[in-house]
Formats: structure tokens, C-alpha cells, sequence
């Protein structure tokens, strides 16, 4: 059982090294893995030092903890929390401690906030923010999710997914910079309805022309796209062209949070959904054969693959489908 903190298993690290060992470039590992850079040379160093046994788990508990705060000063402040349904600056006066203790203290024992609970008994009345319920939008085309997944090319041949036991060619062509293709997706916000195409770059004119055809197809479907979530990229904030098509659609743009990528997170979650689905589900002789699998996967996503959120049924199940 691995480290319940760790990103990758044992088995998982050693593939890190496998592939970069064979040639491969960090980068692109990394994206395959879905994990950082800075986590992929972490295991690559580590190796690089201890071997291969470098790459089992080591427990994170300290040898020793001489400043632990002590069990009976925990457990009187829990049992103070329930007696008095005070703060931590107040329980911390009442047991001698400082308030940051005794908010560690009540964070690790899983305590709700006082907020939390009903001031006359004490009883827990409200939900935290952790919950299952998912927003979404009323119906199809009210808000559509984009965003660019990058993803390494593959070099002719296939490289070293097409041959694992790194022939003299696979060698020989490991260091070429194949660059980068990059994926635009868009994801209606009610129906998960997906479209999604292999462009070269990421910038302006591309994105608006990108926006275009997505949002046909949705209103084929019977969603007429009424706004459109992204995320802060240049390409989407200040590109007049994408502005343009925004306002030829008669859409409104709405941008998330920076830096909080999670409030775009259907584009997010489907991004890997379509990793593991199609871009790395099986090993491709070339970067084409890659491109050309891409749109029978999308019809599949689309109009067979049981969705989680959907009840088990897939997202055309949700659209209103036109007349005729």
C-alpha cells in the first residue's frame, strides 16, 4: 500500500524512470503521468541516489517528537470544547495553551467551526463547504467550459510506447524536440456535451476561430452557447479576435478566479477523462494516428460512454435535440 499522501505508487516512479532512462523528456513524462516536473525529477534524483530502492515509500513520521503536545492537554481541550463551545483564544486561557494549539488541536480531531453548530444545544445544523452536490446550469448552451490541454507529439515510429524495447532507432531519435500539439476542448456546462480538436498553438486568432465551431455544433444539438467560462490566458482576455467572436455568438465571457483553476473545473476533469481515453489509452506508431483517433473517441464520450454525473447516461441523453 502506498504512502497515502504519495501521487504515485511505487510501480508508478519506476515508469518515471523507465521512460526518461530510455530517452524521453522529462516534460513530457510528467504530462503523461499527470503529475509536475519538479515531482518527476524529485524521483529521478532520488533514484539517481539510493538505486532502485529509492523508489519505495518512506514513512513521514518523525523519529521523534519531544514537542508534541502532551495527550492529556488534548483531551481536555476537546472535553473544554464541549463543555463551553468556545474558540481557541478562550480555550486556550482556559487550558494553557495558545489559541494556534488548540486550532490544531480541534482541525485534527475533525471539530466544526462554532459556526457549525445550533448555539442552544450544540448540535451540528449546518453543511461544511465539502459536499456532494455539483452546480451546474438549467439547460444545454447556458455556459460552455474551454481550455488548451498540451500534449508532447509523438515522433514517427512511435517511439518508445511502440516499441518497449527501445530499438537503436528509438535511441537514436529519443532527444529530438517533437514539441507540442495543443488540444482545444469546450464542455457544455448542463449536458458535459464535448468537442474538442488537435490545433498547433494556443494563441488569439486560433481560440476564436476555435470557438466557432464548437458552438455550432452545440446548437445542433439544441444548445445555443449563451456564455462561455475560461480561464485568464492572454488568448481568451485580450485577444480582439476572440472578443469578436464572443460578440458574433452574442455570448457573455465570464472569467474565472486567477489562480483558481478548480472554477473551471468541468473543462479540467474532462481534460483527463480525455488523457486517459484517447491521447494515452493505447501506443500510437505516429503523432497522426494520435489526431485521427480523436473525433471516434469524442463520439463515443458523447453519445455512448455512461457518465458519472448523468446518472450513468451519456451527454447527448441532456440535449435538447432539435426538430425534424
Amino acid at each position: 500500500m502506498s504512502h497515502r499522501n504519495a501521487r504515485l505508487t511505487p510501480n508508478g516512479r519506476r515508469i518515471i524512470v523507465e521512460r526518461v532512462l530510455a530517452g524521453r523528456p522529462v516534460a513530457h513524462v510528467a504530462k503523461e503521468l499527470g503529475i509536475s516536473r519538479t515531482c518527476a525529477h524529485r524521483w529521478i534524483s532520488r533514484f539517481r541516489t539510493h538505486g532502485w530502492a529509492g523508489l519505495e515509500d518512506r514513512s513521514s513520521k518523525p523519529r521523534s517528537c519531544p514537542r508534541a503536545t502532551p495527550a492529556r492537554v488534548v483531551a481536555d481541550v476537546l472535553a473544554q470544547r464541549v463543555e463551553h463551545r468556545e474558540g481557541p483564544s478562550n480555550l486556550g486561557r482556559r487550558c494553557g495553551v495558545s489559541a494556534r494549539t488548540v486550532s490544531r488541536i480541534l482541525a485534527r480531531a475533525g471539530v466544526p467551526r462554532l459556526w457549525d453548530l445550533d448555539p442552544v444545544t450544540g448540535n451540528r445544523i449546518r453543511a461544511s463547504r465539502a459536499t456532494d452536490r455539483r452546480y451546474e446550469r438549467d439547460a444545454p448552451g447556458d455556459m460552455i467550459h474551454i481550455d488548451v490541454k498540451k500534449l508532447g507529439r509523438i515522433p514517427d515510429g512511435g517511439g518508445w510506447r511502440a516499441d518497449p524495447k527501445q530499438s537503436t532507432r528509438n535511441h537514436s531519435t529519443g532527444h529530438e524536440r517533437v514539441g507540442f500539439d495543443y488540444v482545444h476542448v469546450a464542455v457544455d456546462d448542463h449536458s458535459r456535451l464535448a468537442y474538442a480538436e488537435v490545433l498547433p498553438d494556443e494563441k488569439g486568432p486560433t481560440c476564436a476561430a476555435f470557438l466557432t465551431r464548437p458552438a455550432a455544433a452545440m446548437a445542433a444539438n439544441g444548445a445555443p452557447v449563451k456564455r462561455v467560462m475560461t480561464d485568464n490566458a492572454f488568448a481568451y482576455r485580450l485577444s480582439r479576435d476572440f472578443q469578436n467572436a464572443l460578440a458574433a455568438l452574442g455570448a457573455k465571457h465570464i472569467l474565472i478566479k486567477p489562480r483558481h483553476p478548480w472554477q473551471n473545473g468541468k473543462a479540467e476533469r474532462f481534460n483527463r477523462t480525455l488523457q486517459e481515453g484517447w491521447a494515452y489509452r493505447q501506443p500510437f506508431t505516429s503523432n497522426q494516428a494520435r489526431t485521427e483517433a480523436l473525433q471516434p473517441w469524442l463520439n463515443f464520450y458523447n453519445n455512448h460512454r455512461p457518465h458519472g454525473s448523468l446518472g450513468g447516461k451519456p451527454p447527448i441523453s441532456r440535449c435538447n435535440q432539435p426538430n425534424g
